[in-house]
């Protein structure tokens, strides 16, 4: 016992700190916050065409019928319609024992679940990690080519399959090797979190950003794949140039680094760090077997007729699939068995991973539930189109090319406050997409400038796991990680809105 504290003395209290509400807290208070604005805000509606899109200029105020009660029921069962919510054809009402066309997300939340046991199978036959650690291994001596590669594999996985949080096990082996090449612990940060996070900015066909997107926009997830497929290419060759430039310049000069160096990070080389274990057979296999899965997803969803010939009105060729998400979640739960069974998991251990798999990704499928609860309280109360008719009045008017700009910039405050993409996506898609009707511009060009503004975002907010873990395990300061990503992020802004900008134009 301390001089200071006896039987009579109490320690001081521990000083709260703020933390900021997950998502799943936020979209409650959003939930609730729309709910309670539903009583404020007129009911009204625009005419429709024959593919269900609103008419410009024919918006109108209709009746409010909705009694206090009906609003009551409709908060209470918002998590419940936001799965499985059926349309009734004639009022537009959505009710969980109505008739007509599914309107809850079931199919996007069984997806998710889906490639969640997928992608959780992969990592528990050791086959990803130790690629990604025999790669790094091989390019130890030449630090560019590291640099690059790493980057590389890291966006291809984060345009692919959103693979962000998975990251965070890469540190104990990425900084090392950094330090041994020369370099410091802010290179191996911005390899981790900007590889990563400009693959998950493309998103060319990311489910949990793009997929539930395109699925509230109401349109394909190949939609708009070559305008992200050629931002991908851009973009992540800029972000790996910065980070290389940076690099060497560190190596050069070591006064230059914004993170410094700690005790022992000057000491070894390449040459010491430990060498991971040879791929075996069996992991070569699986590899093989999960590029072949997300190969044949890509194929399944882009509709190669609009693709080929610019024509969002081609007729399909014989070829397309034309895949959605019941077909995609099918795909991945059978992809999760298939890997499981090549590894010789075994009955007990592959069910019990698909199962742990889908558990882990219950909070993502849980965020688009609620997102989609939120619009469902919107739709019954009839103030869908009433908020739509506000901002058709800002953007009235526009040319194509600023409509794409002022949607990008619109949703980065957005993100800010709903980092999860799957929520963000699932609230924002219904009142964004329209508004691409108005403007004369495709709605895949809408979710191709969400998904950059969200992923922009999340390269530097400090509301995201990705980036706070990232450089807590780098130990790097995060007010140095924004004074080294803050000129990139400028120039990413940039050629984001001159991307989007001219997909609108030429849509």
């Amino acid at each position: 016992m301390s001089a200071t504290t006896g039987p009579g003395t109490e320690e001081p209290a521990p000083k709260r700190t703020f933390a900021f509400p997950s998502a799943l807290t936020v979209l409650v208070i959003v939930t609730v916050a729309v709910w309670l604005l539903a009583f404020l805000i007129p009911s009204g509606a625009y005419v429709r065409n024959a593919d269900g899109a609103p008419v410009q200029g024919s918006y109108h105020r209709v009746p409010d019928e909705q009694s206090f009660a009906d609003r009551l029921n409709d908060l209470f069962l918002a998590p419940v319609n936001g799965l499985y919510g059926v349309q009734d054809a004639k009022s537009g009402q959505v009710g969980p024992d109505l008739a007509g066309e599914l309107y809850g997300s079931a199919g996007v939340f069984l997806f998710v679940l889906a490639i969640g046991a997928f992608i959780t199978v992969v990592f528990a036959t050791g086959a990803l990690d130790r690629g990604i650690g025999r790669l790094a291994h091989r390019l130890r001596e030449r630090g560019a080519l590291l640099i690059a590669g790493v980057m590389v594999v890291f966006s291809v996985l984060g345009t692919v399959e959103g693979f962000a949080e998975e990251t965070l096990g890469f540190y104990g082996l990425i900084v090392p090797l950094m330090l041994a090449l020369g370099y410091d612990r802010m290179t191996a940060v911005g390899a981790i979190i900007l590889g990563a996070g400009v693959g998950v900015l493309c998103s060319t066909v990311n489910p949990f950003a793009t997929g539930v997107a395109s699925s509230a926009a109401d349109i394909s997830l190949g939609d708009g794949i070559v305008l992200r497929f050629a931002m991908w290419l851009v973009l992540t060759a800029v972000t790996i140039a910065y980070v290389i430039r940076y690099a060497r310049r560190v190596r050069k000069d070591p006064g230059r680094s914004l993170s410094g160096f700690l005790p022992g990070d000057r000491e070894g080389t390449a040459a010491d760090a430990a060498e991971p274990p040879e791929l075996t057979r069996l992991h070569q296999v699986i590899l093989v077997v999960v590029a072949l899965v997300f190969a044949f997803m890509i194929f399944s969803v882009v509709p190669w007729s609009s693709a080929l010939t610019g024509d969002a009105d081609a007729t399909p060729y014989g070829f397309e699939l034309g895949w959605s998400f019941p077909q995609l979640a099918a795909l991945f739960l059978c992809a999760a068995v298939l890997v499981g069974l090549v590894a010789r998991m075994g009955e007990q251990k592959l069910s019990a991973t698909v199962i742990q798999g889908a558990a882990d990704f219950i909070s993502p499928a849980l965020v688009i539930v609620l997102a989609r609860g939120v619009t469902v309280i919107m739709n019954n109360s009839q103030i869908t189109d009433t908020v739509l008719h506000s901002i058709e009045g800002v953007v009235k008017g526009t040319s194509s090319a600023l409509f794409a700009v002022i949607v990008f910039l619109v949703n980065l405050p957005l993100a800010f406050l709903i980092p999860s993409t799957s929520g963000h996506a699932t609230l924002a898609m219904p009142i964004l997409a329209p508004l691409a009707d108005f403007a004369g511009v495709s709605r895949s060009v809408v979710v191709t400038a969400w998904a950059a503004a969200s992923g922009w975002m999340n390269l530097w907010v400090p509301t995201t796991a990705v980036t706070i873990g990232g450089v807590a395990l780098a130990k790097v300061g995060y007010d140095r990680y924004l004074r080294f990503v803050w000129p990139l992020l400028v120039v990413l802004a940039v050629l984001i809105c001159g991307f989007v900008a001219a997909g609108a134009a030429l849509t």
